[in-house]
C-alpha cells in the first residue's frame, strides 16, 4: 500500500495512507462526494475548511452572503426565502457552517426569532432545496451548546439548550432529522465545543491578548473542565464524516479529547506565548459577586462552568481520533497570534 506525503495546512508534514483516501479495507464503506458546497466560506471555519478540503481533492462550491472573491457564489441574506437551487446542480454533498453566531451586544428586539430566521429557517430552506436536487448527504455543523451551557454529556441525546442561539440550532437539528425520513437525503449533525485555531476572534482572542500583555487574570481558584476542539481537528472530523456511509442520520459529539480547566488553558497559551501565566487566586464566589454587580451574570457563568463532551461515538462509528494535539494546536494557533502581531 502506498503512502502519500503530503504538507498539511497548519504546516505540519503528515503521512496519509492512500486507503483513507480511496477506499476502506475494514468494511466501513465511502460516500462519493466528489462535489461539494460550502456555505459560510468566507467564516472563521470556513476559510480555512475550504483550502484544506481542496487539498484532499475535492471540488468546492465556496457559498457566502456577499462575493469578495471570484471563486466564491452569493446568495444574500439566509433565511426562508433563500434561492440555493442554482448552486445546488451535481453537488454530491452540503456542508453548512453559515449561521448567526453569538452577538455579544444584542440589538434584536427579539433575539430568538432573529436567530431561527437564519440559523432554523434559514437552515431548513437550504435542506429542502438540496434534497429537490438530488444532494446525497447534508452535514450540519451544530453545537455543544445545543445540550446545554454546563455539564458532563456521555451522549448527544440530552438536548437542553439554554440560549437563543442553542434553541435554533437545536430546532433546526430537528427539522433536518424529519426531512432526512421523508426524502432519503442522509443528515450528518456535529456538535463542537469552543472552536480555537488560527484567526481566532472574541473571547479566545482577548484571553491571548491578555496573557500577551501580562495583564493578571483572577481565575487561579476556578477549578472547571472544558472541552475544546482545534481546527484542524474539526475538519477531520467533517472530512471523515463526510466520506463514511456508517456516518448516516448521526449525531456526533466532537473535540480534541483533552479537557482542560481555565487555569490550565490559560498556563497552556502562556507557555507557548513564552510569557508567565499571570493566575490570581480570586475566590470563584468573589468572581460571581462581580458579574451580578456587571449584569455579566451569564458570560460568568460559562466562565467558571464546565461543559465536557465526550466523542467516542464517532470514534467508535468511524474510527475517528484527533490527529493534533491539544498542544499542538494551542503552538499553531499562538503562531498564527504571534505573526499578526508582528504584521499589525
Amino acid at each position: 500500500m502506498g503512502v502519500l506525503i503530503k504538507f498539511d495546512d497548519f504546516g505540519r508534514t503528515v503521512a496519509l495512507s492512500i486507503a483513507n483516501i480511496i477506499t476502506i479495507d475494514d468494511g466501513r464503506s465511502m460516500l462519493d462526494a466528489s462535489r461539494v458546497c460550502v456555505t459560510g466560506a468566507n467564516g472563521f471555519i470556513g476559510r480555512a475548511l475550504c483550502p484544506y478540503l481542496q487539498n484532499k481533492g475535492y471540488d468546492l462550491i465556496r457559498v457566502v452572503r456577499r462575493v469578495r472573491a471570484r471563486h466564491e457564489v452569493g446568495v444574500g441574506a439566509i433565511g426562508p426565502n433563500t434561492v440555493w437551487a442554482p448552486i445546488l446542480k451535481e453537488c454530491h454533498a452540503v456542508i453548512h457552517l453559515a449561521a448567526r453566531v453569538h452577538v455579544m451586544y444584542e440589538k434584536a428586539t427579539d433575539p430568538l426569532a432573529a436567530f431561527r430566521i437564519v440559523n432554523t429557517e434559514g437552515t431548513l430552506q437550504l435542506a429542502r432545496q438540496a434534497a429537490l436536487a438530488g444532494v446525497k448527504r447534508f452535514l450540519f455543523v451544530s453545537s455543544a451548546k445545543v445540550n446545554g451551557e454546563h455539564g458532563f454529556f456521555s451522549t448527544p441525546d440530552e438536548p437542553s439548550p439554554k440560549d437563543a442561539y442553542a434553541i435554533s440550532k437545536w430546532e433546526a437539528e430537528q427539522g433536518l432529522h424529519e426531512l432526512a425520513a421523508k426524502s432519503g437525503m442522509e443528515v450528518v449533525v456535529l456538535r463542537p465545543p469552543l472552536v480555537y485555531g488560527p484567526d481566532v476572534k472574541a473571547n479566545f482572542l482577548r484571553l491571548l491578548d491578555n496573557i500577551e500583555k501580562g495583564i493578571p487574570l483572577p481565575l487561579g481558584k476556578i477549578s472547571n473542565q472544558r472541552s475544546l476542539i482545534f481546527l484542524g481537528n474539526l475538519f477531520d472530523a467533517i472530512r471523515t464524516s463526510l466520506a463514511y456511509q456508517a456516518a448516516a442520520g448521526k449525531t456526533y459529539f466532537v473535540s480534541d479529547g483533552e479537557d482542560v480547566s481555565t487555569p490550565d488553558l490559560i498556563r497552556l497559551l502562556a507557555s507557548s506565548l513564552g510569557k508567565s501565566a499571570r493566575l490570581i487566586p480570586v475566590p470563584v464566589a468573589l468572581i460571581k459577586k462581580a458579574g451580578q454587580l456587571l449584569r455579566k451574570n451569564q458570560e460568568v457563568d460559562r466562565l467558571l462552568g464546565s461543559l465536557v463532551i465526550n466523542s467516542s461515538a464517532i470514534q467508535h462509528d468511524l474510527g475517528w481520533r484527533p490527529p493534533f494535539t491539544i498542544q499542538e494546536g494551542i503552538q499553531i494557533t499562538v503562531d498564527w497570534y504571534k505573526k499578526r502581531q508582528s504584521n499589525a
